[in-house]
C-alpha cells in the first residue's frame, strides 16, 4: 500500500474537479481526501495499491472536461492507513 499526494494546478477549482476525483477514486478503491488549496490548486492525498494510485494520476493529469490542468507536481510515501474512505475535505 502506498500513498500518493498530489497538487495539481491550473483552471481546477469551479469545474467539479473535486467531485469527479472523488467517483474516480471511490471507483478505484482508494481511500484519503480532495480540497481547494487557497492559491487555486487542488490538493489529493489518497492511499492504495500502487496501479489503482496510478490510474487516478492519470485522472488528475487530465481532470474532467472543463477543467485545465497546467501541472501536477507528485509525493510517494507508505500508506499510513488513517482514512476509511475517499471524501472531500475543507
Amino acid at each position: 500500500m502506498q500513498r500518493l499526494q498530489a497538487i495539481v494546478s491550473g483552471g481546477v477549482q469551479g469545474v467539479n474537479f473535486r467531485y469527479h476525483t472523488v467517483i474516480e477514486a471511490k471507483r478505484l478503491g482508494l481511500v484519503g481526501y480532495v480540497r481547494n488549496l487557497p492559491g487555486g490548486g487542488v490538493e489529493v492525498v489518497a492511499e492504495g495499491e500502487r496501479a489503482a494510485l496510478d490510474r487516478l494520476l492519470g485522472f488528475l493529469h487530465r481532470g474532467p472536461s472543463h477543467a485545465h490542468v497546467r501541472g501536477v507536481s507528485v509525493t510517494w510515501e507508505e500508506a499510513t492507513g488513517e482514512w476509511e474512505h475517499f471524501g472531500v475535505t475543507f
